[in-house]
């Protein structure tokens, strides 16, 4: 292989070796800062990493929570129509999001792309509210964690205990796993998806061979059913359940090929959750009848897949389906703990954080202080409910209904922030280096993801005390969301101050331990500098 190529040229920054040129954007702007600020390259391939980012999804809590509250809070029979729709609209924002995953590989992903199409002190930005908006997604999933274990213990132990107990410990347990090496976790998180999955397509049969009074009714895809106030809303909640997918990038350091993996990944992501909850959400109200699935819901509240179950599959089967709806909260609880860990090292090495977040582990290559870092907000937010916890041990208020149900909306919504921010980055980036004729068709995608995204944020602000069960009038409403606001401000002006008394810092954000991708490539085709001129340095520890 030509010594100049990309992959010698990666080679050779992760070992150390002279390299025929400097990794640098600029004059003076040197982005190898040696292979304590590198992730463990090659840890895992396209199975794993699909894998991952599909576990934070939890199918089967999605199943369970997410669709049965949209049938029942939202009043929307064309639920399943909804996944198809908000499938195309990821599908179109995955088109230009995963061919920036081809041009830069950092495990800051959203902020990094953003940095790169918008400017550092707006990266800065981003930076933040991805680190609010997965710790809030990550922290959030205690609460449901937590209730579900103390009533599984007490339904089948007669062992009575707090809902915070559990939830503790699985701070302390998800902690542990996500300091380890990546492709462990990719393991354990596979494992547990694919029985989740199996058992959601075992009882997705089971509704089909055995449906309610109106049979396999298609009327849940008729575009008449989606009329209602509450769409806005049940758009909402259905964003929050693709989130996930778009977490690919984040391991592309510690991808083989990321050029093609990290793309590959998100596609293959898109397509089987829009396909596999469209599907699911359409046999709950076929297992139901769809005229009466609502009513069902309302009802039955989040038990209603396990009353559609036991007839059907028996005590025994909806037993094991419960077991693995609280592994399945645990595998995606460790899928975000694992993105959070991966930002907050990202953000050190580039100076946003302390420089400790920024430094991997020697034994596994994990950030294990980011890792940390995560547990220890968990455990503040963990015990803080607790505190504030006065209910009965079985009353779901503090750990499901303000926890789970709050951390999750407020992740959610800067989330949708950021995929319509980036999506924007895209199309800014590759005008600025003169590709826009030649990515047209990306950038029309990526335009109009944006305007999708941009809608249902709109959508989420406006009604956020519904998504939050608040009570009219209550702070509830802008207090929430003013979370993100307050990251993203942070961060804005984070990045103003790094621009004015750390200029080469600034310069540096969102490019990670290597150079631009693109710019490396520039480089390649060019003639070699002369030995004294731009030589890339043997990595150095720094101070």
């Amino acid at each position: 292989m030509p010594t100049g190529s990309p992959r010698s040229t990666s080679s050779n920054l992760r070992t150390g070796s002279a390299a025929p040129y400097t990794a640098r954007t600029g004059p003076g702007i040197s982005t190898f800062k040696g292979q304590e600020r590198a992730l463990r390259a090659d840890r895992i391939g396209t199975p794993g990493l699909l894998l991952s980012v599909l576990a934070a999804s939890a199918p089967l809590m999605v199943v369970a929570g997410v669709m049965v509250t949209t049938y029942q809070v939202m009043g929307i029979v064309g639920q399943p129509l909804l996944f198809v729709i908000l499938g195309a609209v990821m599908a179109l924002f995955s088109v230009g999001y995963a061919e920036m995953s081809r041009h830069v590989h950092n495990a800051g992903a959203f902020y990094a792309y953003i940095a790169r199409g918008l400017g550092g002190t707006i990266g800065a930005g981003a930076s933040f509210v991805a680190l609010a908006a997965y710790s809030a997604l990550q922290v959030g999933i205690y609460g449901i964690f937590g209730f579900e274990i103390a009533g599984l213990l007490d339904r089948h132990l007669s062992l009575h205990v707090a809902w915070w107990l559990p939830a503790l410990l699985g701070v302390l347990v998800t902690g542990l796993l996500g300091a380890l090496k990546i492709d462990l976790n990719a393991k354990v998180l596979g494992v547990l998806l694919v029985i989740e999955v199996a058992l959601i397509a075992v009882l997705d049969l089971a509704f089909a061979a055995a449906p309610g009074p109106q049979g396999l009714s298609l009327h849940a895809f008729d575009p008449t059913t989606l009329g209602g106030a509450g769409l806005g809303t049940a758009l909402c909640f259905a964003v929050a359940a693709f989130v996930g997918f778009e977490q690919a990038p984040v391991y592309a350091e510690e991808t083989s090929r990321p050029q093609t993996v990290v793309a590959r990944v998100m596609y293959l992501a898109v397509g089987f959750v829009a396909v596999f909850f469209a599907l699911s959400s359409w046999l709950i109200g076929v297992a139901t009848g769809p005229d009466k699935v609502v009513a069902s819901a309302g009802e039955q509240g989040p038990g209603l897949l396990f009353a559609l179950t036991g007839p059907r599959l028996g005590t025994t089967f909806t037993d094991i389906l419960h077991l693995f709806f609280v592994t399945g909260i645990f595998a995606s609880m460790l899928s975000f703990h694992n993105v959070v860990a991966r930002y907050a090292f990202a953000m050190g090495r580039e100076g946003l954080l302390p420089k400790a977040l920024g430094r991997t582990a020697k034994s596994s290559g994990a950030p294990a202080l980011g890792s940390l870092l995560q547990t220890v907000i968990a455990l503040l937010v963990v015990t803080g409910f607790t505190l504030g916890d006065d209910k009965p041990a079985g009353d779901p208020t503090a750990p499901v209904l303000q926890l789970f149900t709050w951390g999750g909306n407020v992740g959610a919504l800067g989330v949708i922030l950021l995929m319509a921010t980036a999506s924007l980055a895209v199309i800014a980036f590759f005008v600025r280096r003169g590709a826009g004729r030649a990515q047209a068709g990306r950038l029309t995608a990526a335009g109009l993801a944006a305007l999708a995204l941009l809608t249902v944020l709109g959508y989420a602000v406006t009604d956020f005390d519904v998504l939050v069960a608040a009570r009219q009038g209550s702070v509830l409403r802008w207090l929430l969301p003013a979370l993100i606001a307050i990251a993203a401000v942070t961060g804005l002006v984070h990045g103003r101050v790094l621009r004015a008394t750390r200029p080469e810092t600034h310069a540096r954000i969102g490019l990670g331990n290597e150079a631009f991708q693109l710019e490396k490539l520039d480089q390649a085709a060019a003639p070699p500098p002369s030995d004294t001129e731009h030589a890339t340095p043997a990595p150095h520890k720094e101070s």
